[in-house]
């Protein structure tokens, strides 16, 4: 089955899961309301946005000596940093630090780029026991299923389906489907594994360059109690997550906590700078730093492809597409659903390997009209949909480009644009089009698969006007 075959049979289950939908549009419908109650007035949303983009585009133009800034910071302050090209170094070398501490138990917190390792699959071959701390991550990962959003990953599921999960698997607990319930039993759960855990494993918001900080926004307090209850902390992230300086953080805090939950500010906000000091009595013995590039140096490269590197993962872009509330976000296929998938994924894995994904935007614009950082979305969006079939040989460091293209959609289009550029031919095609409209096909490929196969007009529009005396031969 080709990539094509594949994303069209996931659409399918998925526009034929009626709960699923009423699930995404009941979520999402929430969070769209609660981040407008945030932005009350446009023209300040508008400047924190432009402030926004300027320091992760700053961030970005400055990235490799930012990046050996940051090293220096963190190594001087205690933190073991750790550089991985592809996701198989990243699982190698946070698996060796976890036997080398003898750990066998491993706390998580939530991680995109762990997601892109997959390193929950790779430690439990080492016979390491993970356990995800996050709420929506420890939900999903009982439903053995990826996450289906950027910042919430069980969003695809209601009250009544976590209820029988979480009966299932503990049905020493009573049967709830009380939210607040089914929380604080998670919380039970959990709580155990905390305290018995050798290790802890998180994402980073953002790293700072100018003190060597790790940031980590949440608010479940799971973040906190990743990084500081066990002995050995392990932080993963991509490298474009680097910032300058700590006054970068704040407009950059508070444009992704307003944009991707409609909170005014996270319930907890983590500045991670070393691991426990002589005297302290909390806080890990040991803190690493893993720097994941996995295709990030190679997007930046193209001056135009850079600027998928701004996202801050708020999912405010996924939250607003059309197309994503039909269909969720397992359907994409890839670690990142949504708009910001479609313009990272073909460029993190491979044309040749997602390129279909591009077809999964209908163009409305409205995933740039909302991103906090400005990404031109639907302009990168239409750059790979034309790099899949182009066939011009050029420096792009794309993967895969050119592996859409059909010899036989090439052939019509190359016709199309010869008879479009000569009047005469043109005028012919349209008389023959119009005078023979009942030879029109009824089936035009998959475009008429949910579709009526249009129909000429009788007569074209420069007939119509010659007849009205405009226009001349």
């Amino acid at each position: 089955m080709n990539q094509t075959q594949a994303f069209h049979r996931r659409i399918d289950a998925a526009l034929h899961n009626d709960q699923l939908r009423r699930n995404f549009r009941s979520a999402l419908s929430g969070i769209q309301a609660k981040r407008e109650t945030q932005f009350p007035d446009d023209t300040q949303l508008q400047s924190l946005r432009e402030q926004a983009r300027m320091v992760r585009a700053n961030a970005l133009v400055r990235q490799p000596e930012l990046l050996e800034q940051l090293e220096a910071r963190l190594t001087a302050n205690g933190i073991q940093v750790h550089w991985a090209e592809t996701p198989q170094q990243a699982n190698t070398i946070i698996g060796d630090i976890l036997q080398a501490a003898g750990a066998r138990s491993v706390v998580k917190g939530k991680s995109m780029v762990s997601e892109e390792t997959e390193l929950n699959h790779y430690l439990e071959q080492l016979g390491i026991e993970v356990v995800e701390s996050d709420l929506g991550e420890f939900i999903i990962q009982l439903a053995q299923e990826p996450p289906s959003h950027i910042v919430a990953p069980a969003i695809h599921k209601n009250r009544r389906e976590v209820a029988e999960l979480f009966h299932r698997f503990y049905p020493d607990i009573p049967y709830t489907e009380d939210i607040d319930q089914l929380t604080q039993s998670a919380r039970l759960i959990l709580r155990e594994k905390f305290a018995a855990a050798d290790a802890g494993i998180s994402g980073v918001n953002f790293a700072v360059a100018e003190t060597g900080t790790l940031c980590l926004v949440e608010n479940e307090g799971n973040g906190r109690l990743s990084t500081t209850a066990p002995r050995v902390h392990i932080a993963i992230t991509g490298v474009e997550k680097v910032v300058e300086r700590l006054s970068d953080v704040p407009p950059l805090l508070e444009i992704l906590t307003k944009s991707a939950t409609g909170q005014p500010i996270t319930t907890y906000f983590n500045m991670i700078s070393r691991p426990r000091q002589p005297g302290e009595l909390d806080g890990p013995e040991a803190v690493h730093l893993v720097l994941l590039d996995n295709g990030r140096s190679r997007i930046r490269v193209d001056e135009e492809l850079l600027d998928t590197l701004r996202c801050i993962r708020c999912g405010t872009c996924i939250n607003y597409c059309p197309v994503y509330v039909q269909l969720g976000g397992h359907a994409y296929g890839t670690v990142y659903p949504g708009p910001i998938g479609i313009a990272l994924e073909p460029q993190r894995i491979g044309i040749d390997k997602v390129g279909t994904l591009t077809s999964a935007c209908t163009m409305c614009g409205a995933c740039g009209e909302v991103c906090p950082v400005k990404i031109p979305l639907p302009k990168l969006i239409n750059r790979l949909r034309a790099e899949a079939v182009n066939e011009q040989r050029t420096t792009t460091p794309l993967l895969g480009r050119g592996s859409l293209r059909k010899p036989s959609e090439a052939t019509i289009w190359k016709l199309w644009q010869q008879m479009y550029s000569r009047p005469r031919l043109y005028r012919l095609f349209t008389l023959v089009a119009t005078r023979l409209r009942w030879l029109t096909p009824g089936s035009l490929g998959g475009w008429t698969r949910y579709r009526s196969a249009p129909r000429p007009a009788p007569r074209s529009l420069r007939e119509l006007a010659m007849k009205e005396g405009f226009g001349s031969e």
